[in-house]
């Protein structure tokens, strides 16, 4: 089980660093979809539904981590 979370939080924390590099490059226009978006207020929507599937997505391989450690402890 630690080591799934330990992978998972390295490969999470990897992503976020590297985030910021590629929004920040010195030729990109303005989006103009997102700057829509923010002003609607739909953009808190997109966001509330990635944090919902990606916590989702954490609590289903945190729940087979647990499954099957139980199932390894029974047959081992």
């Amino acid at each position: 089980m630690h080591k799934i979370i330990k992978v998972f939080v390295f490969s999470l924390a990897a992503m976020l660093l590297c985030m910021p590099v590629f929004c920040q490059s010195p030729n990109s226009s303005p989006v103009e979809m997102a700057d829509g978006m923010r002003q609607s207020g739909k953009i808190y929507v997109v966001i509330a539904v990635i944090l919902t599937i990606l916590a989702g997505l954490i609590f289903y391989i945190i729940r087979l981590d647990r499954k099957i450690s139980r199932m390894e402890k029974e047959n081992g």
